[in-house]
Order: C-alpha cells, then structure tokens, then sequence
C-alpha cells in the first residue's frame, strides 16, 4: 500500500511540473529552439526529485512541446506549439450580462439530497466544528440582553476587533473601523461594487470568473471586460492593460489567490504589476479572497490589500467554519461609510447573536487548530480525486487541481459542451458546475468545475466512475 501511494503522489507531482512548464512555453516564457533548464538546474529551482524532472521532461518530449538532443539537454520543440502560432484569449467585453437564469437553475438542481454534490460551491458541512460552534451560540443565546439583539453597521465590534487582530498577525495594519461585517462575502463584494460603480459603467472580471461577480454586474446593469486567466499563470496582464487603456474601466472585481473556478494564484512578480497597473489607471480592485485560508503549504499568502491599503479586500468564514453562518466582511478602508450606508438601505444588518456567537468562538483559540486540520483534510481528498480522474478518464480530458482550495478545474475537447454532459449526470444523481457558469460568453462550454471536497467512499467512487463513463461516451460520440 505505501508503495502503491508513493507511486501516485510521484505521478501527480512530474504531470504537474510537465503543465507548469507547457504552460510557460504557450505564454512565451521559452521560445521555439531555446534550451531549457538543465536536469540538475530544475531539481534545483523546483525542489522535485532527479525522477519527478526526468518524467515532466519525457512526458513534455512525448506530447512534442520539447526535443531532447544528445549532449545538450533540452530544448524547446518549434514551430507546432509556438506562442505565434496559438490563439492568445481574446479580451471579451460584454455590454449585457445575462447568465442569471442558468445559474439559478444550476444551484437549484445541486440542492437534491439525492444527488452527489460536485457542483456545490462549498465545503463538506462535516468538516467544520459544529459542536464549537454551537457552544458559543449558546452561550451567547443565554446571556444576549434586548439591546445585543440588533447590531446595524458596520457589525459587532467584538467580532470587528477579532479580524481585526487576525490582520495583524500577519503583518497588516487594518483597524475596526475599516471592518464592515457583512451577511456572507457575497454581500460584501455586492456592496462594494454598488459603491464604486453606476449603471452602464465598466467592470473587469476574470475569465473564467465567479458566477457571483457575472450575477452582480448582471443586477446592477454595469458591462463586463473579461480578461483571459490560465490555469497555470492566472489573470493576463497585457490583456488586463490593453483593457484599461482601451475602457473607461470603475472597478475591478479579481481573485488573486485560489481563483474560483480554476484554483490558480498569482505570483509575486504578478501581483506587483497587476496593481501597477490599477494606480496607473485610478481604478479600484475589489479583492474576492473567500479562500484566504485555505492554501497549500506552510504559509499563508498575503492579500494584495497587504502591499495596497486602497483595496477593499472582501472574505467571510463559509469556507472554513460553516455555510449557515453568513458572515463575512469587507475591509473598506475610506469606504467603509459609504458601504455602511448602503447596507441600512439594504439588509439592514447581519444577523447579531451569529456575530456574538463567532466572537466568541474566536476568542477561544480554537480557530487556528481547526484551520490547520481542514486545510490537510482538504489538499488529502483533493489528490485522491484528481488521482483517480488521472486514471480514469482519456487523455484529452485535462485535469488541473490548482493550488490550495476544493475545486478541480475539467477541459474536455473543444467541440464538446460540458452542459450536455451536466445533465446527463444531473439525470443519474450527481451534479457539476458547467463552464457556463463563469462566463459571460460561450468560451469555456468545454469545462466544467468539481467540488473535491467530499470524503472518499463507496458513493462518491461510483459517482467519479460513472461521471468518467458519461465523459468517455460524448467524447467517443463526437
């Protein structure tokens, strides 16, 4: 069994390297007939053992991206996969956003019980400490005086000061009165769009982006640019430049780490330039950072509200203590007023004794243990599915786990449209979120997102099988 597991992890980690190096040679990092790093070099860089390199590099050779030459390494193959000859994604702007309607009915389909929840957006409600959780409520449901029962904006402060002190422990400056507590992030990312924006201004979204972004441009008649991001670098920045030169861009509304859908996070080098650009052009960013602590590794990722105090940096707990709480916040700076006031025209306020109630598990210490606990849980589920789709499903399918997070991101073959294969699945009990959902336009039909976050076992086996059936069946149809 130890040997079996060594093999996959093996096997998991020289197909990874093998994507992040094609994924440079499409951006145009490595040109057509340029020697790539040395063997030795690439161990070196990426810490991968001598046979993780050797296997990306014969796997790249065999999928013709390189050529191995005697005597001199490797270099890069020519012609076929130059980035001249590659379509570079296009810049999609959209004048009307109308996706409202299949979502609704996409996220209305995933609440059967009956169903395998794939396309669920959340994590496994099992792995979060309900029996804390509900402590603290009770105590707070004991003790909460009639004047604790309505807490308008910006929210209990006792819970304000708690992020508030989870800021500093990672170096940033950000005070309670910046905070406004929210009814989930989604509200705080709505309310900090309205803010920044009018009907018919301009917005900057990812493609593919979150559904909820599409949504709120869609409700507040505001036009989407969608820049293009990959799987391997994230958000195009010369697409996102010749957008802003180009647009009479409001607000930008991005996810710098753990990109929803494809899991992907920006780099240093990438984070610095993209807010380069944004002061260049006087245009706020809405940072959507839901999965802030859900990363791979040892450390957590800063914000880029660390390097840039104007962001309005938008989270909540629905990722990693539980869905039904609905609290979220955004840190709006000088804004903070401004979303204040539209909250009282809106909600009114979030719910209070569920406030008092995660100050008070907060206060416990507890938090920090768990987080540590889902975040391992979570990257185990993950390589056990990506493994077992690895396996299953043909080599045209193309499978990317991303980095940090609970979601795989699918590309099957062009011609094909993932909403087909949603339905058929849908129609045996399991549900996927089709590429549909996170775009304005009909360029990502061929994907589809999976929620890994449920535990292996007997029923969601059967769901990958059968899913890996379905997939073989449209392709081998087409």
């Amino acid at each position: 069994m130890k040997t079996a597991g060594w093999r996959c992890e093996v096997t998991s980690k020289y197909r990874r390297l093998a994507r992040q190096l094609q994924g440079q040679i499409e951006n145009g990092v490595w040109q057509p007939g340029d020697k790539l790093p040395s063997l030795r070099e690439t161990v070196k860089q990426s810490g991968f053992s001598l046979m993780t390199v050797l296997n990306a590099y014969q796997l790249l050779e065999s999928q013709g991206w390189i050529l191995a030459q005697p005597q001199s390494g490797y270099r890069v193959a020519p012609c076929q996969h130059s980035p001249a000859n590659l379509a570079r994604p296009a810049l999609h702007a959209a004048e009307a956003v109308d996706v409202n309607a299949f979502i609704f009915n996409v996220l209305q389909s995933g609440q059967r019980p009956d169903c395998v929840a794939f396309g669920s957006a959340f994590p496994d409600a099992s792995l979060f400490p309900q029996e804390q959780l509900a402590r603290s409520l009770g105590r707070v449901a004991r003790h909460l005086t009639p004047d604790q029962q309505l807490v308008l904006p910006p929210g209990c402060a006792e819970l304000r000061r708690a992020i508030a002190r989870r800021y500093a422990a990672r170096g940033m400056e950000v005070t309670p009165e910046e905070i406004v507590i929210t009814s989930g992030a989604l509200e705080a990312l709505n309310l900090s769009l309205q803010t920044l924006t009018r009907p018919g201004d301009w917005v900057v979204v990812e493609a593919p982006a979150f559904y909820g972004a599409l949504q709120a441009i869609e409700r507040l008649q505001l036009k989407a640019l969608a820049v293009p991001a990959d799987v391997t670098a994230g958000l195009d920045l010369d697409a996102l430049a010749d957008a802003l030169g180009r647009y009479p861009v409001k607000a930008c509304w991005l996810m710098s780490h753990c990109q929803n859908p494809l899991g992907v996070s920006l780099g240093v080098q990438s984070r610095s330039r993209l807010l380069a650009l944004l002061r260049e052009h006087q245009v706020p960013l809405i940072e959507d950072d839901v999965y802030m602590e859900l990363y791979d590794g040892e450390r957590a990722p800063l914000p880029l509200r660390a390097q840039d105090p104007g962001v309005l940096h938008c989270s909540s707990f629905s990722k990693t203590l539980a869905t039904g709480l609905r609290i979220g916040w955004v840190s709006a700076g000088k804004r903070a007023p401004d979303i204040q006031r539209l909250q009282l025209m809106s909600t009114l306020s979030t719910s209070a004794p569920m406030q008092l109630a995660l100050a008070d598990y907060l206060a416990s210490h507890h938090y920090d243990r768990h987080l540590r606990t889902l975040r391992r849980v979570l990257q185990q589920r993950k390589q056990r599915f990506y493994e077992a789709l690895c396996q299953l499903l043909p080599a045209q399918v193309r499978v990317d786990p991303g980095t940090g997070g609970y979601f795989l991101w699918l590309s099957l073959p062009e011609s094909m449209d993932a909403t087909r294969l949603y339905h058929l699945a849908l129609a045996e009990g399991i549900t996927i979120a089709p590429g549909r959902m996170f775009a304005a336009g009909e360029q990502f039909r061929h994907c589809f997102r999976l929620n890994v976050s449920l535990p292996w076992n007997s029923r969601t086996e059967a769901a990958v099988g059968r899913l890996s059936v379905l997939i073989r069946a449209l392709i081998s149809g087409c």
